[in-house]
C-alpha cells in the first residue's frame, strides 16, 4: 500500500497540487505570524474581524471555569450543555425561526440535513459550484442527484420538470465558497413553490454579513417561507469561532434529532465555544458597522483590479477570486504576495476545476483601506502577476 501512496503524493507534488500545513500564530488586525515573519492576513474567512475578539475570548473563559472545557457526550446522551441551549435559542431568536439545532461544524450540519431527509425514492437537485460538504451529504442520503449548470434557473426548471420523484430538495449556497456571487435566491424559491420542492441553503459565506440585521443572504434578498425554506449557516466564519447549525420549523429539528447521524453519534459542541459563539452572535447583531466594512473594501479591492485590468468578477462578497489558469502560476504568484508581506491562499485543482486555479482573496473588517490598496499594487497588472515581475508596494514588507 506504501508504495502506491507515495507514488501518487509525487505526482501531487509535480503538478503543484501537494498540500502542506501552515503553522500561524493569529495577531489580530487582520493579520497573523507565519515563520517568524508578520503578515497581512488574507486567507482568512474571520469576515467580520470576531476571531480574535477579546470579548469572545472572556465569553469562553467564563464557560470554561463554570461547565468545563469539553462537553463530554453526544447532546442526547449528556453533553448538551446550558451554554449550547441558550445558544440555540439565540440563533433561532436572530434567524426569526421556530427553533434551532447546532453541529460540530458547518461540514456536520451539511452532511446531516441532506442525509436525514433524502432517501433512495427522492431527487436532489444541486448547483454545480456547491461547496463539498453538500456535494457529500447528497451522496450520503442516496437520493438520486441532479446536478443543474451554476445559478442557471432555466436548466433547473428543466430538470425539475421532468422528475417523478417522491420528494424534491434544491440545494445551494447562498454565497458560493470560490466566486463569491449570489444563488439567485427568489428565483430558486419561486421553483420550490412551482414543483411542491424544499429549498435548502447554506448561509456559510453569507451568516453575519448580508441583511438588516444580519442573518445572511436569505434576509438581504427577503426570501422567506416557513414550509419550504431550510437555512444551515455557520459559527466558523463571520462569527468567529466553530461549528454549524441548522434554523428552520420545531419538526424540522425534531426530525433531525432523531435521524440525523453526524448530530447522534457526535460529542457536543463543547461549552467554551458554545458561549464564545453566542457572543459572536450577539455582537454580529449590535455592531452591523462591521458588516457593512468588509463589504465596502471588497467594493474597493474589485474597483482596484479592473482599474489595472484584471476582469471583472461576479463576486459580491468579501471572496474575491483572481483567476489565473495554471496551478503552478497561482502557486508562484502566492509565494511572491507572501514575500511581499501578504498572506492570500492559492486555490488549486480539485477545489476547483482543472485550469482555473485562483488567488482567493478574503477581505476582513479587520483590514485597512492602506491594506486593500497595498494587495492592489502587489498584484499590479494580470502580465505584471503572470510574468512574475508584480505590482510595487511603498510599504514595504509587513512588519
Amino acid at each position: 500500500m506504501s508504495c502506491w501512496i507515495d507514488d501518487e503524493l509525487d505526482g501531487y507534488r509535480r503538478g503543484e497540487l501537494y498540500r502542506r500545513r501552515r503553522r500561524p500564530w493569529p495577531a489580530g488586525g487582520g493579520r497573523l505570524r507565519l515563520a517568524g515573519r508578520l503578515l497581512v492576513n488574507f486567507s482568512a474567512n474571520d469576515y467580520l474581524g470576531l476571531a480574535n475578539d477579546p470579548r469572545l475570548a472572556r465569553a469562553a473563559a467564563h464557560a470554561a471555569r463554570r461547565y468545563g472545557c469539553g462537553a463530554t457526550a453526544s447532546p442526547l446522551v449528556s453533553g448538551y450543555s446550558p451554554p449550547l441551549r441558550r445558544l440555540e435559542a439565540d440563533l433561532a431568536q436572530w434567524q426569526a425561526t421556530e427553533s434551532a439545532l447546532v453541529f460540530s461544524s458547518g461540514y456536520a450540519a451539511n452532511l446531516a440535513i441532506l442525509s436525514a431527509l433524502a432517501d433512495r425514492p427522492d431527487a436532489i437537485f444541486s448547483d454545480e459550484l456547491n461547496h463539498a460538504s453538500l456535494i457529500d451529504g447528497c451522496r450520503l442520503s442516496r437520493a438520486s442527484i441532479h446536478v443543474y449548470r451554476h445559478a442557471d434557473v432555466q436548466h433547473l426548471h428543466e430538470l425539475l420538470r421532468q422528475t417523478s420523484a417522491r420528494r424534491r430538495f434544491i440545494v445551494t449556497d447562498a454565497v458560493f465558497s470560490m466566486e463569491g456571487d449570489w444563488a439567485p435566491l427568489p428565483d430558486l424559491l419561486r421553483l420550490a413553490r412551482e414543483f411542491d420542492a424544499l429549498l435548502v441553503v447554506d448561509e456559510a459565506h453569507a451568516t453575519g454579513l448580508y441583511g438588516a440585521t444580519g442573518r445572511g443572504l436569505c434576509e438581504e434578498l427577503g426570501v422567506s417561507d416557513a414550509e419550504r425554506l431550510v437555512k444551515i449557516g455557520t459559527l466558523s466564519k463571520a462569527l468567529g469561532t466553530q461549528g454549524g447549525f441548522v434554523c428552520g420549523r420545531w419538526a424540522l429539528i425534531d426530525w433531525l434529532v432523531n435521524r440525523a447521524r453526524p448530530y447522534i453519534f457526535s460529542t457536543a459542541l463543547a461549552p467554551p465555544v458554545a458561549a464564545a459563539a453566542r457572543r459572536a452572535v450577539h455582537l454580529a447583531r449590535e455592531e452591523p458597522e462591521r458588516r457593512r466594512k468588509a463589504l465596502a473594501l471588497a467594493d474597493g479591492l474589485r474597483q482596484r483590479l479592473l482599474e489595472r485590468g484584471w476582469p471583472p468578477s461576479r463576486s459580491r462578497s468579501p471572496i474575491v477570486p483572481v483567476v489565473i489558469g495554471e496551478a503552478r502560476a497561482a502557486v508562484r504568484l502566492s509565494e511572491r504576495l507572501q514575500t511581499a508581506g501578504l498572506l492570500v491562499p492559492a486555490i488549486r485543482p480539485p477545489s476547483v476545476p482543472a485550469g482555473t486555479a485562483r488567488l482567493r482573496i478574503s477581505v476582513s473588517a479587520a483590514h485597512a483601506e492602506e491594506d486593500i490598496e497595498r494587495l492592489a499594487a502587489a498584484l499590479g497588472t494580470p502580465a505584471d502577476a503572470l510574468s512574475g515581475t508584480g505590482g510595487s508596494s511603498s510599504h514595504g514588507h509587513c512588519g
